[in-house]
């Protein structure tokens, strides 16, 4: 059984029940689980591993409820920059159909990449098209051999132009084809079991996009597997405005009455879920992926998180697609969260631990998962180390907790993840970030050239 120790980390933030945050704090691993967690006074003097942290924060790995990894090939796309959702999306289709399964793999390790090293060891992905043979089938296998813990999610699209959707026809599927590949999915891939790197999703993707036949045979689906659904909801006041011109009810209504509420369930955005939407939330236990940046980068508006959370709403943050925020920091998520927070709401809104705590133990519980987001015996091997002694953090040391979220967001020192060292001295250690890059560069331009 191999150990892994690391110690003397200047603050080691649990997470735990009573939110212990210990100076000279150590974690000691076997294998792939978390057995012990304490002061100096009770460090093991030695391990198969040991790692000194002196001059570092250790705490959870944080967990990303809500992306879209295919779209970091379209990143910052001229025709796209200045749009609001459904504009932007418009001004996308036709490039994303031209997606091929070396781009899903490519592009899903480039995002795995940006957010492994922004402190991330959990993510789900929303992939929703599937032009020219691509496959979740890609996104999972991407994800094995970089080493993050991954939700895939299958996502879905079968209502297109003609029909009254948003899409063009030619990136719908037959609905009928879309619950056999989430079947087969699910019994390929998915593992129920504690600790489990790979679970599937079930994941149509909005409401403008999808039939309400659709949504209640892929609920049915997903719940007699006893695994999670995921969509997008109540984006912006176009979102709102399709859902009460089709359906006759607010986006929370049609969730509801789709049975699209739940502890399985967790819902994208949220921007404007109202008062009745929040209670209902609260009181079935549905969960919520807040993506700061992108809702600002498409100025869809400002979630009422801080509501949520005082209703009893679970929330998760999410980076959202690479081509609505443009960036993958998870880290950085968890500062726009807080600072968005209290534009809206005013400076208590939020605080730095709140915004880790979101970003930790809030997108575990989003996720269906209560093995991750805390350090504590029994739970999983996930945890990250920020170095505090550089430009970026110099002069916050007094409180290093809240320095990692007010400051600039560092990039990670150290990851594990299911007891595995996937980052050390900053640097990823399962794939060349440089091929892939130069790789995922080409790809780019291909994709958006046409060519």
């Amino acid at each position: 059984m191999a150990t892994l120790l690391l110690r003397n980390a200047d603050r080691l933030v649990t997470m735990d029940a009573t939110r212990r945050e210990i100076d000279g704090g150590f974690l000691l691993v076997e294998d792939n689980r978390i057995v012990a967690v304490g002061g100096p006074e009770a460090a093991p003097q030695t391990a198969d591993t040991v790692i000194d942290l002196a001059g570092h924060v250790l705490l959870p790995g944080l967990v990303n409820t809500h992306h879209h990894m295919y779209q970091s090939l379209t990143r910052a796309v001229p025709a796209a920059q200045d749009a609001d959702l459904f504009g932007w999306l418009k001004a996308l289709y036709p490039i994303w159909a031209r997606l091929t399964p070396e781009m899903v793999r490519v592009s899903t390790q480039t995002a795995m990449a940006e957010l492994i090293l922004s402190g991330c060891t959990t993510s789900s992905d929303h992939l929703y098209l599937y032009p020219n043979g691509c496959r979740l089938d890609d996104s999972i296998e991407a994800a094995d051999a970089i080493g993050l813990r991954f939700h895939a999610a299958r996502g879905a699209m079968s209502v297109g132009e003609s029909a009254g959707g948003l899409p063009p026809d030619a990136l719908v599927e037959d609905e009928a084809a879309i619950l056999a590949d989430a079947r087969r999915l699910i019994e390929t891939w998915h593992d129920p079991a504690p600790y489990a790197m790979r679970r599937i999703v079930v994941a149509p993707c909005s409401p403008f996009s999808v039939s309400p036949g659709l949504m209640r045979d892929a609920a049915a689906l997903a719940r007699s597997y006893g695994v999670s659904l995921h969509t997008h909801l109540a984006e912006n006041q176009d979102d709102v405005t399709y859902s009460r011109e089709r359906f006759g009810m607010s986006p929370a209504e049609y969730a509801a009455d789709l049975g699209w509420v739940g502890p399985d369930v967790w819902h994208a955005h949220c921007v404007k879920l109202d008062e009745d939407g929040i209670r209902l939330f609260a009181r079935t236990g549905t969960g919520v992926a807040h993506c700061p940046c992108s809702n600002m980068r498409l100025a869809s508006g400002i979630a009422p998180v801080p509501r949520m959370r005082c209703e009893g709403v679970t929330v998760g943050l999410g980076v959202d697609g690479s081509a609505s925020n443009d960036g993958g920091h998870l880290l950085g998520e968890a500062r726009q969260a807080l600072l968005l927070a209290r534009v809206g709401y005013g400076p208590a809104a939020m605080t730095a631990r709140q915004a880790l705590e979101i970003a930790t133990l809030g997108g575990a519980k989003v996720l269906g998962r209560d093995d991750i987001g805390a350090l504590a015996p029994g739970m999983a091997a996930d945890c990250v180390a920020f170095d505090l002694r550089g430009l970026g953090l110099a002069g916050a040391r007094h409180d290093p907790v809240a320095a990692l979220v007010f400051c600039a967001p560092p990039s990670v020192a150290l990851s594990v993840i299911n007891g595995r060292i996937v980052v050390q001295d900053g640097r990823l250690l399962t794939l060349d970030t440089a091929r892939l890059a130069e790789r995922h560069t080409t790809l780019s331009r291909h994709l958006v050239n046409g060519v």
